[in-house]
């Protein structure tokens, strides 16, 4: 038996190495290329086939095995975000404004850490690995899907994803069959009145009242439209109107976010948004622009790849925990819609080491030794789908 977890473990330095370096010089969202160009420079020593550049910005490593057995393919994206970095740590971000605030340093450095092992074992394989480095996650609409577009699955069986998770505590390894991840969902919506003197609102049709009625009627959506097994969130992130306290303006604009598992619901919620907006829009005499942008699909986890998931990890004696459902999005669920797959979440939390910030927050870091565990997991993976085939002592 090979022992997946000390062979991560060894090496652990390394990941560090990689991932601090890659924290230090972070990339916007379809702007990698600095990042492109170092994921190469590390394949280019190993023996895998390398498709670059794949959709706009993409890696694709495949290591070739000799036997019959299935494709697998693991991926990780690398897109950092627009946040300026509090984080007081000696690898801080040397790039102003960008900071990777999620962890995507640390999936790139831990995927780059299961291709030195494929590259250490690679009389043991026994199916093809197909490794999947993505840009522009964290912006809409995503790497995933023109990498889709490209090619990169097209002889794969079953895809595999990992986020590192700073609300769960490192050593834990959380996942569930079925819904995972919701559809973050965004809208804009700009209610068109008619201005005024704050002194004769009899005189204006006052776009903010209406804009104030409209949110207030949308929080019966949820509870009183949709069954309430089914789960959906509407919020409001922002509301925008006038410049001075005596006048009423023209316009407000609002923008929020719409979070569900199911694209029945997401149909629903639609339809009747438009409802309230053209019933708003008789009673008051206005007009309204409605802009609804579809998200990343919900991550829903193939039932078979979610039990490898949890076999894997109880096997290497990581604690492995069933995960609640989230609202955030991830687009790991276009490649899911191609083919099965699971998406597991590898604990990074470590209240000592200051790294339970949650995600996107300026001060966020991840606890490194997380990389092992991840690393170990889809090693783990890969044989318990017999692409990495170890003989059994007798």
């Amino acid at each position: 038996m090979i022992d997946w977890f000390q062979l991560a473990s060894e090496k652990e330095n390394k990941m560090i190495q990689i991932r601090r370096y890659l924290h230090q010089y972070p990339e916007l969202s379809f702007k990698e290329h600095h990042t492109h160009e170092f994921i190469l420079s590390h394949l280019s020593q190993l023996s895998c086939d390398i498709q670059a550049p794949v959709g706009r910005n993409g890696i694709i490593a495949t290591f070739k095995g000799r036997g019959d057995g299935p494709t697998i393919a693991l991926r990780a994206d690398f897109d950092a975000l627009p946040i300026e970095e509090l984080a007081d740590v000696p690898y801080k971000s040397k790039n102003k404004g960008v900071m990777h605030a999620c962890g995507h340093d640390g999936h790139t450095a831990t995927l780059l850490g299961v291709a030195d092992l494929i590259e250490e074992h690679l009389n043991c394989l026994n199916g093809d690995v197909v490794l999947i480095f993505q840009y522009g996650e964290e912006l809409m609409p995503g790497g995933s899907q023109e990498m889709i577009d490209a090619g990169c699955l097209q002889n794969v069986d079953r895809i595999y994803g990992n986020h590192l998770w700073s609300g769960y505590p490192t050593g834990t390894i959380y996942s569930r069959p079925g819904p995972m991840m919701a559809s973050p969902d965004e809208f804009q919506i700009t209610i068109n009145g008619r201005g005024g003197h704050g002194t004769k609102p009899h005189e204006t049709i006052d776009p903010i009242v209406i804009l104030s009625e409209f949110i207030l009627s949308t929080q019966k959506l949820v509870s009183r439209t949709i069954d309430p097994v089914k789960q959906a969130v509407i919020s409001f992130g922002m509301i925008q109107a006038g410049a001075a306290d005596n006048v009423i303006p023209d316009s407000a604009v609002c923008k929020g976010t719409v979070r569900i598992f199911d694209t029945e619901v997401q149909d629903h919620i639609i339809e009747k948004l438009e409802k309230l907006l053209k019933g708003l829009s008789i009673a008051n005499d206005i007009t309204y622009d409605f802009e609804y942008i579809k998200g990343y699909l919900p991550v829903n986890n193939n039932a078979n790849c979610y039990e490898i998931v949890k076999q894997a990890a109880n096997e290497i004696n990581l604690r492995f925990n069933e995960a609640d459902l989230m609202m955030v999005g991830e687009d790991f669920s276009h490649y899911q819609k191609v083919r099965p797959g699971a998406f597991f979440l590898t604990g990074c939390g470590n209240k000592q080491k200051e790294t339970d910030y949650p995600h996107h927050s300026p001060k966020f870091n991840i606890d490194e030794q997380a990389m092992k565990y991840a690393t170990s997991e889809f090693m783990k993976i890969l044989e318990l789908e017999d692409v990495i085939h170890v003989k059994k002592n007798k």
